[in-house]
């Protein structure tokens, strides 16, 4: 099921970490400018075990410190919204992931101006051990208990949807 969610404005600055087509490719877009702002194109992955998905704490020196997010991040210039996010999750936790359906699109909007466009995908299968290389804490969370984490705004909705079972 394909989630499509236009969310209100937050003061939040924009990080520069973590979607809609139900296709499996996704075509690149690097960072737009919509209405005179710039919206950032991330890509984040829902890497499922059992009835648990891996969640990141972001660093407390980074934009949004200390707060919960999907891995993943920015498309670069000429990368597919799935290219970026298997390069990220090997920049990230040293995984080779195979990136699987789209699963929800969430456009955020900053008070900033700037906005962010996130993809979100399925993980279920990756070779190598998930070894944290640039995130304060990671770990495996039920999809039950995620709305008791501090996730970034622009991931909120789609956590309280898991959590729900309504997308997965």
């Amino acid at each position: 099921m394909d989630q499509v969610t236009e969310e209100h404005k937050t003061d939040e600055a924009m990080g520069a970490s973590v979607d809609g087509a139900p296709e499996a490719h996704i075509e690149a877009r690097n960072d737009l400018r919509v209405d005179g702002k710039t919206v950032r194109q991330v890509a984040a992955a829902l890497i499922l075990r059992g009835d648990e998905v891996l969640i990141c704490q972001r660093r407390p020196d980074q934009p949004l410190g200390s707060k919960w997010e999907f891995p993943g991040g920015k498309m670069e210039p000429g990368e597919t919204a799935e290219e970026a996010l298997h390069r990220e999750l090997k920049e990230e936790l040293d995984i080779d992931a195979t990136i699987s359906s789209h699963v929800a699109h969430v456009r955020h909007n900053y008070r900033s101006g700037g906005a962010v466009d996130l993809q979100f995908f399925l993980v279920r299968e990756y070779k190598g051990d998930v070894t944290n290389l640039i995130f304060q804490d990671v770990r495996w969370c039920p999809l039950r208990n995620l709305p008791e984490y501090d996730f970034v705004t622009a991931d909120r909705n789609l956590v309280r949807d898991l959590a729900a079972g309504k997308l997965l």
